[in-house]
């Protein structure tokens, strides 16, 4: 590769980095952007001033913090999406009948990607945005996707991600892991709780299409709910019935 082009691409990476930066202190000026990322003031501002020339970065009495056309961008990322288009509907009514929190979760980049959520009556108060990311291995929508995949995939998940704990009760062990994918792929769905946060309980069903898994739903529920296994019986067949009409829906409307 020509300097120009290695020069290019260091350039690009340093703009998303600065990018980065600016979403975890939400607003900074050159000298912190400098700082963080031991590179002359001069350039740091070169760099902010250029990204809000883009529109996605924008300048306020010199901080700068990301502007809004992120969101837009997101947005039609999400609403361009099939599998979003085809369940949007059949979400709400799921949480509606459930009265949880309802989440559609697509993998990328070796994650669980929130695409959506939808709110019943008693939804737990998490935070979880769309968009959001999360270990595969730490709740039940992202095992439910694990579990469909083949093994050379789990494979290579395991090895650049790890199995790092966000809770005491989060499965940091291969072989118990593997176990638990074996026993979700036989049942068709995943249960767990206080693995991804403590008193969050979680069910969820991979959505296949054409024998490949395309995400999976979960209904998000406080602990002592999901332990219940009556109430736990009743949310996963709901969960199926909605999964079942989501895989009907992609196959043959979208």
């Amino acid at each position: 590769m020509t300097t120009d082009g290695t020069s290019t691409m260091t350039s690009v990476l340093r703009a998303f980095d600065i990018i980065t930066v600016l979403w975890e202190v939400k607003r900074a000026g050159p000298s912190e952007i400098a700082t963080r990322m031991s590179i002359p003031k001069s350039t740091a501002h070169v760099y902010l001033r250029t990204l809000a020339e883009t529109g996605y970065v924008v300048n306020d009495g010199g901080e700068y913090s990301l502007s809004y056309r992120f969101l837009m961008t997101g947005s039609r990322i999400k609403h361009r999406n099939s599998l979003f288009r085809v369940s949007e509907q059949l979400l709400g009514e799921l949480a509606a009948e459930t009265d949880e929190l309802v989440t559609l979760v697509v993998e990328q980049h070796d994650e669980t990607v929130i695409l959506h959520t939808e709110r019943g009556d008693r939804s737990l108060e998490l935070g979880l945005y769309s968009g959001m990311t999360t270990p595969l291995h730490t709740n039940a929508t992202g095992k439910a996707i694990l579990a469909q995949l083949p093994d050379e995939r789990v494979d290579e998940i395991i090895e650049t991600q790890g199995l790092e704990p966000v809770t005491e009760q989060t499965i940091t062990d291969e072989s118990v892991l593997r176990s638990e994918l074996a026993d979700i792929r036989d049942a068709g769905y995943a249960v767990d709780w206080n693995q991804q946060v403590v008193g969050m309980g979680l069910v969820g069903i991979p959505i296949s299409i054409d024998e490949q898994v395309a995400g999976a739903v979960g209904i998000v529920t406080p602990t002592e709910r999901v332990k219940n296994e009556e109430y736990r019986r009743t949310l996963i067949q709901k969960l199926q019935e909605t999964v079942d009409s989501i895989t009907i829906k992609y196959r043959y409307g979208h």
